[in-house]
């Protein structure tokens, strides 16, 4: 019998066959990214400007023009989560080091991944990428298992010493290479060698120093750091900088000069010892340089200060974590929070930093100041929505669990992003267990929070899953819930037409409630409702996600797969209303569509197309009826962050589709804007199409719902015909003979559905 996992992969592998990736998705101008560049983790030069790396990129700032260019997964960068970082101006060569054990080697050629650095046999801990340096077209790798030597303009690794004894390996924390020796700065010492026939025997490694090293540098001198000293001399004796240090974050050697960053501070020595200046950040500092006879230091949360303490970087969100996402007009809303770091509700880490959200205004990104060094309220914000009627006033959910005491907990509302109210649901001694987690506007302007409760430690009586409904007469969320549900676990609520859907993922007694409030809301004597469960054909009673199409079907997210309800209205009338999969055939196999696949969210576009992520498993793009996957983004093959995407969000007039991860967010510039039965802005791309720089298809963009083509060449010979629904079409440049038609001038002549719109455009090929 096959495992749940194994038939998971092979449905997932079965759809990704046929499908048409872009051949230029990873670095396609379709994607952006919005990514923090707060954290800037180490700085270097390169002639006019300055490179900044930090967790999900790295960005270039001219001091002299305050220009900024940014390079990430979304433009050329092949990861994200960012460890370690060098670059040599001279060479004009630069390598990044990922947390998973990959590099990027930037070249004026292009950027090229690594992903075979050399792992010791029988090594079972992390691969991170502790510290880089480069010396000419040599680079030192640190790593938890020892240090290696990466050949940069060959792109191969060279000689490796595994610093294990007795099978327990020994990290190195950073290393360097100086006069054909490597130094590298462990929690047993500083080991050294020189590059010999010997070099990789670990037996063979002196240690000139003792002690737990963090650091090292070296230029003219050499200089080594543990959390509170630096060392520093040409060896084989080392002296000591006078000062005791607090933190050692950085430590930098130049051609005159030793530069300690420690925590807020940064003091710069002469190689002599003699302390020449100090600068105070005000907030934490990771690293520092002096470049122009200024300095400048890498910030947590400001990117680059100068000595004024002004700030440079990329415009992006506070902090890459997001979990939630909510569009309006050209603004943007962001939750921070994760259901899997509550403390009370699945063991997480209670000291975990809690966020907030974040806000983009439409011009740039803001992080309310009600979040800065609040001690005296936890975030874990699973949801934020703005009020359509008054974009100004926004609402979030507080999910925090904080021991016994009920007074984080609520939902909170926001006014031009300070603080006006916290609304909580319960007042009894029980009221922590009251975790508010999604909220909803309604078509009339209703606002619905879904509250999930639970007394997993007692045995008194406790509700279930509810929602509530926010008066605005009275400034409060009902002081009863609309109504109570034996369903565990609850999402956040989906609503279409006066109809609620709320999934309930998390345990046996979950699934989908459908509640029809009839379009009255303050109104409950003519409500129905429904709770689907594994008796209606769901694969088990947890589901994840909902989206209600263009069609009224629903399509259903669960735990272990899809399932479609049509009509939802009347199947709250009947006693067994049964969901349906969607069946798909491969190769001659019926497969039913995300078997045992746990889906995290569903979207429909103007087109009813679908975008459906999966647990570990990216991105499908899917036809209206689900039997045609379009694309498949994965981490891998596009600029995802990671393959659990938690939320999906679609501009509905711009097209673009916004991917949340809980390590960022990177936006998708999809083909289908407003889908109407009349032609949009049409737009042919790429457009001249040149097969030297593209081999894929051509796309063109803002079709009627449903579009008749044909495509002809100068002369007016029939060379390509179809039907388009969705608002787009693509066209392999292939005529109806399916040979790939000759260079030239082609006319697109479009009609819509009924024929009372129309549209041209020219297409020119050149093979």
């Amino acid at each position: 019998m096959e495992t749940s996992l194994f038939r998971m992969k092979k449905i997932l592998l079965l759809i990704s066959f046929g499908i048409a990736l872009l051949c230029q998705a990873q670095t396609s101008t379709k994607w952006s990214d919005l990514f923090s560049y707060n954290n800037v983790l180490t700085i270097r030069e390169d002639g006019d400007r300055l490179i900044a790396a930090t967790e999900n990129g790295i960005f270039y700032y001219n001091p002299s023009t305050g220009e900024i260019k940014k390079l990430s997964k979304a433009n050329g960068l092949h990861e994200v989560k960012i460890s370690a970082f060098d670059y040599n101006s001279a060479t004009k060569m630069g390598i990044v080091g990922y947390q998973n054990g990959s590099m990027d080697v930037i070249t004026p050629e292009g950027i090229f991944l690594i992903v075979d650095i050399p792992l010791a046999t029988g090594y079972n801990g992390s691969k991170r990428i502790n510290h880089i340096s480069i010396n000419g077209d040599r680079a030192v790798i640190s790593v938890g298992y020892g240090v290696s030597i990466f050949n940069i303009g060959r792109r191969e690794f060279g000689d490796t010493a595994f610093f294990a004894t007795g099978g327990t390996y020994l990290a190195a924390n950073a290393a360097v290479l100086k006069d054909n020796t490597i130094y590298a700065a462990t929690s047993s010492g500083i080991k050294s060698h020189e590059v010999d026939a010997t070099f990789p025997v670990f037996s063979s490694w002196a240690t000139p120093l003792g002690g737990t090293f963090k650091k090292v540098d070296a230029n003219s001198t050499i200089a080594f750091a543990t959390s509170t000293q630096v060392s520093y001399g040409t060896g084989p004796t080392y002296s000591n900088l006078s000062k005791t240090f607090t933190n050692i974050q950085d430590l930098r050697v130049t051609e005159n000069q030793i530069i300690v960053t420690d925590q807020s501070q940064v003091y710069i020595y002469s190689t002599a010892g003699a302390l020449q200046k100090t600068f105070d950040a005000g907030e934490i500092v990771n690293t520092a340089l002096v470049y122009n006879n200024t300095l400048f230091t890498g910030t947590k949360f400001s990117g680059i200060y100068n000595e004024q303490k002004n700030s440079f970087r990329p415009d992006g969100p506070y902090n890459n974590r997001a979990y939630k996402l909510s569009l309006l007009n050209n603004e943007i809303w962001v939750a921070s929070g994760n259901r899997n770091s509550d403390p009370v509700a699945t063991a997480g880490n209670p000291n975990e930093d809690k966020i907030g959200y974040y806000h983009f205004d439409g011009t740039k990104w803001n992080y309310p100041t009600y979040f800065l060094n609040n001690t005296s309220v936890k975030f874990n914000i699973l949801d934020v929505v703005p009020d359509p009627s008054n974009p100004t006033e926004i609402y979030f959910t507080n999910f925090y669990s904080n021991g016994f005491s009920p007074t984080d907990k609520g939902v909170y509302k926001m006014r031009n992003n300070e603080f006006v109210k916290r609304y909580s649901f319960n007042s009894d001694e029980r009221a922590y267990w009251y975790k508010p987690v999604g909220l909803v506007f309604d078509s009339q302007n209703n606002l619905f929070c879904t509250v999930q409760s639970t007394c997993p430690a007692f045995n008194d009586p406790c509700p279930t899953s509810s929602f509530y409904l926010f008066n605005k007469s009275n400034d409060a969320f009902g002081v009863n819930p609309f109504t109570t549900f034996n369903i565990g676990g609850i999402q956040k609520p989906v609503t279409k037409d006066g109809v609620l859907y709320i999934p309930a993922p998390y345990t046996s007694d979950g699934g989908l409630m459908i509640y029809d409030y009839n379009n009255t809301a303050s109104s409950t004597s003519d409500d129905r409702f429904k709770v689907l469960k594994k008796g209606n054909n769901l694969p088990i009673d947890g589901t994840t996600s909902v989206s209600i199409d263009n069609n009224d079907d629903v399509w259903i997210g669960n735990n272990e797969g899809l399932r479609i309800l049509s009509n939802p209205k009347a199947a709250i009338l009947e006693d067994n209303p049964q969901t349906d999969p969607i069946i798909i055939e491969e190769n001659g196999l019926a497969e039913e569509l995300f078997r045992d696949a746990k889906l995290l969210q569903i979207r429909t576009d103007s087109g009813n197309q679908k975008w459906i992520s999966i647990d570990g498993g990216g991105v499908f793009y899917i036809s209206s009826n689900g039997d045609k996957t379009i694309y498949k983004f994965t981490k891998s093959n596009s600029p995802l962050p990671n393959d659990s995407v938690t939320d999906i969000e679609i501009d509905s007039k711009t097209g673009k589709v916004y991917f949340v991860t809980l390590d960022g967010i990177v936006v998708y510039q999809g083909d289908v804007a407003e889908v109407t039965s009349n032609f949009g802005d049409v737009l042919v791309y790429p457009n001249p199409v040149v097969y030297a720089q593209y081999k894929g298809n051509v796309r063109i963009r803002g079709l009627a719902a449903k579009t008749n083509i044909r495509i002809t060449d100068a002369a007016g010979n029939l060379v390509h015909s179809a039907v388009a629904t969705g608002g787009y079409f693509e066209w392999n440049l292939a005529n109806q003979r399916g040979v790939r038609v000759a260079s030239g001038i082609y006319f697109v002549l479009m009609t819509n559905e009924d024929g009372t719109d129309t549209a041209t455009a020219k297409i020119a090929v050149v093979n």
